[in-house]
């Protein structure tokens, strides 16, 4: 299922689809994500989580893709101890990110890049790799699909070199955003998967583009799979230390 996701979020991203999809499916929640997660999180957990998007905010980093994390992983009943935890882990990954990124480019990077960093090592992509993209890609050229499509490949089992050679090939000779999209849904069909219903995972998978004036660090990416605790609201917690756990995983 994680392999379907992959490719077809992918495939809206490419289209520019996943934007109309997500407006579609978010009428009924509010405006402010920060009062959402006080509603939906025990006191003091709302607290610490919140402190760690504010704190990402003021580095410049996709804080709004937290904030959409933590509302997924509540609504989908996982505890609150595992959220907090799971939203510390992807800030430290979007930090990370954003150092290799604008580091290799020489310029700050988008949120939408920064987030897209952040998921691809998320599915194992080390930080030689994203650096080696980054420096290799054209000047002008976003990241950010060229990264969900490197992650998607380790995803489905490709190895890291084979995977970046792949992306690589495919940026030096001009590839588009659908055309790499479409690299990462040959790999899903050579692994027994097609796009299908999965549309219905794609919840957050991207937000439209900010209004003019907005926060440039804000940005957003398919967001990790988590496991549903059988529909149950999320659990008071105390959030333990940054631990590190399964990539992913809250």
């Amino acid at each position: 299922m994680r392999l379907l996701f992959w490719s077809y979020a992918l495939f809206l991203f490419s289209t520019g689809a996943a934007g109309t999809s997500l407006a579609a499916q978010t009428t009924d929640v509010p405006t402010d994500p920060s009062a959402r997660l006080r509603e939906v999180l025990p006191p003091d957990v709302a607290a610490h989580v919140l402190a760690v998007i504010a704190d990402a905010r003021v580095h410049g980093l996709p804080a709004n893709a937290l904030e959409q994390r933590a509302l997924k992983f509540a609504a989908r009943g996982v505890p609150a101890a595992d959220i907090a935890r799971a939203v510390g882990e992807h800030a430290d990954r979007q930090a990370h990110a954003k150092t290799l990124l604008d580091a290799a480019r020489g310029s700050s990077t988008s949120g939408d890049e920064v987030e897209a960093g952040a998921e691809a090592m998320r599915e194992g992509v080390d930080a030689g790799a994203v650096s080696a993209l980054a420096r290799s890609a054209p000047s002008a050229r976003s990241l950010t699909i060229p990264l969900y499509v490197l992650g998607s490949l380790i995803a489905a089992g490709v190895p890291a070199d084979q995977a970046l050679a792949r992306v690589n090939d495919r940026l030096a000779a001009g590839a588009s955003d659908s055309d790499l999209a479409a690299l990462s849904a040959r790999e899903a069909n050579a692994h027994g998967g097609t796009p299908g219903a999965v549309g219905r995972e794609l919840g957050a998978a991207r937000r439209p583009s900010a209004p003019a004036g907005a926060n440039r660090g804000q940005g957003n990416g398919p967001p990790a799979d988590v496991p549903v605790n059988g529909g149950q609201r999320a659990h008071s917690g105390n959030p333990p230390a940054g631990s590190p756990g399964k990539p992913g995983k809250p």
